[in-house]
């Protein structure tokens, strides 16, 4: 029994090291990106892009990548991510060209798709007592924030010593170390070979993100192209409502919709998504201020944001300890409440008083670490084991669809509110109105120098100043939409609530699905008898709510 207990706790290191990486990764060139700007020579739409490649695709394969870890098994899914993940660190460092470092970061998301879900995955398969698995997910949850946070400061670290490669290939050890242990310590079996992965519903998903992505970039430029956002919106609609109508012909859906009918289910869905909403964009928006205003170098940049993290990490693990005391509701909903406070505290104080400054940004993360660990034990502590995978790419597709939307919104608007809002010295060339870092370079080349850099500076802070207003306001949005939703799961109730089944029809021959989960009051369809006989392929039933 104590090596089943070591075991488990070394596989729950393991996986958390692979969720470090991955997340590492997410926010790594925050502070590196005005290094990259300067040295590749990248446009402002190219430097969001370099970023933004590495969350699209992910999000795009997540859904995909969880049905193909429950049809090989979650163990050889997060072998291969690792190695891809391996692979495409080394080609980031050696990328010779903007457009060669945006090819190799949608590769390195591959590589995380592939793992992503199968660290979640193993856990729901390796703690089977909910307690116990409550802390795994708190753990492993918290490292998601440490991973987010360390990002800035390892790339300032990295680049006072190394040129701008060095920001992955710091990934190399760690993957080699978590290759061998996992070989020693993960359960091998669990794959189901019977269970359908289909490749054109992941593409189906990525068309639609990366066409919403387009869009808003597009719609956020100082002057849109019409046909531009509206093609790119257009295939965005066209590629989620083909990948929803695929779903429902599926007999293996990479998503069952029916599972969002579960409200602590959406609520952890929710909260994942605007807690990484609001980590990105803090992190993304603020070393970007911080270096190019007040001249901070990119590790003074780092550690600053990483007052994020220390707020997160007591009340990420504390959150999953007290979760099956207090319920849901007080964690998930006062998290974000105070997240929102914290934000706002930000947006007051960010170029009055850095005490009051970082203050706001501890206060936020200590918010956002309760909520965004007890998110994901709201979404697999509702959702039945054979459905693991599936939730295991919901939550991580919540995760960083928050940051991506916080990527492709907070950074096309604060380019955009610059753009529309800077008071350019007479005889200052247009380019400067690009962004704030092609005004510092003209700034450098012109006598009127410091004019520019003051007029540029404002417009700038006054961005800054619109895009945590925007961060805040979701916050709020997240605070009342999860407070709905998780009403009747405040202090002493179950985490998991009723078990729903699929509602679509399961094809002719197919049998009847049964209840799953402890407290299911599902109710069968008046064609399955007793004895088990085969349900119709033109009724529908849905569960019975209690």
């Amino acid at each position: 029994m104590v090596e089943s207990a070591r075991r488990r706790w070394l596989l729950l290191a393991v996986v958390s090291a692979g969720l470090l990486l991955i997340t590492l990764d997410n926010s790594i060139l925050y502070a590196a990106l005005p290094t990259l700007v300067e040295e590749l020579g990248a446009s402002s739409a190219q430097s969001l892009w370099i970023i933004n490649a590495y969350p699209v695709v992910m999000a795009g394969l997540l859904l995909g990548s969880g049905t193909l870890g429950d049809r090989v098994g979650h163990r050889r899914m997060f072998l291969t991510g690792l190695a891809v993940f391996g692979v495409a660190s080394l080609a980031a460092a050696l990328s010779p060209s903007p457009e060669a470092l945006i090819a190799a970061r949608a590769f390195l998301a591959v590589g995380a798709a592939a793992m992503m879900p199968a660290t979640l995955a193993l856990i729901r398969v390796t703690f089977t007592d909910e307690r116990e698995r409550n802390v795994a997910i708190a753990v492993w949850g918290s490292l998601a924030v440490v991973g987010s946070a360390l990002g800035p400061i390892v790339s300032g670290v990295l680049l006072q010593s190394f040129w701008w490669g060095s920001v992955f290939l710091v990934n190399l050890p760690v993957v080699v170390l978590a290759l061998v242990a996992t070989l020693v310590l993960a359960p091998g079996g669990g794959a189901d070979p019977g269970k359908h992965w289909d490749l054109v519903s992941s593409l189906l998903a990525l068309v639609a993100l990366v066409g919403l992505v387009f869009a808003i970039k597009e719609a956020a430029k100082a002057i849109p192209s019409p046909v531009a956002a509206g093609l790119a919106l257009g295939a965005a609609a066209v590629g989620g409502w083909a990948f929803a109508r695929r779903q429902r012909r599926l007999p293996d859906p990479l998503l069952d919709f029916a599972i969002f009918r579960n409200p602590a289910f959406l609520a952890g869905v929710l909260a994942a998504g605007f807690s990484m909403f609001a980590v990105a964009g803090l992190q993304l928006i603020t070393t970007q201020r911080f270096q190019l205003v007040e001249g901070f170098t990119p590790l003074r940049a780092g550690v600053l944001v990483a007052a994020v993290a220390l707020g997160a990490l007591p009340t990420a693990v504390a959150g999953g300890a007290a979760l099956h005391r207090i319920g849901l509701l007080p964690i998930v909903t006062g998290g974000l409440a105070l997240s929102t406070v914290g934000t706002v505290l930000v947006l007051l104080h960010f170029d009055t008083s850095m005490p009051l400054l970082v203050t706001g940004l501890l206060v936020a993360g200590a918010g956002l670490g309760a909520a965004m660990s007890v998110a994901s034990s709201a979404i697999m502590g509702n959702t039945p084991v054979r459905r693991a995978g599936m939730a295991s790419s919901v939550e991580e597709v919540s995760y960083e669809f928050g940051s991506l939307i916080a990527v492709a919104l907070l950074g096309s608007l604060l380019t955009a509110v610059y753009s529309a809002t800077v008071r350019l010295p007479p005889g200052t060339s247009e380019e400067a109105r690009d962004s704030l870092d092609a005004a510092l370079a003209l700034a450098g080349e012109g006598a009127d120098g410091g004019a520019l850099v003051a007029a540029a500076s404002a417009a700038f802070d006054g961005a800054y100043g619109a895009v945590v207003l925007v961060v805040a306001g979701g916050l709020a949005v997240g605070t009342v939409a999860t407070g709905v939703l998780l009403r009747r799961h405040g202090p002493g109730s179950a985490l998991s609530g009723p078990a729903l089944t699929s509602t679509r029809p399961h094809g002719p021959g197919a049998p009847c699905a049964p209840a799953s989960g402890p407290r299911s009051s599902t109710r069968r369809p008046a064609s399955c008898s007793a004895r088990g006989s085969r349900a119709s392929p033109s009724r529908r039933w849905r569960p019975r709510r209690s």
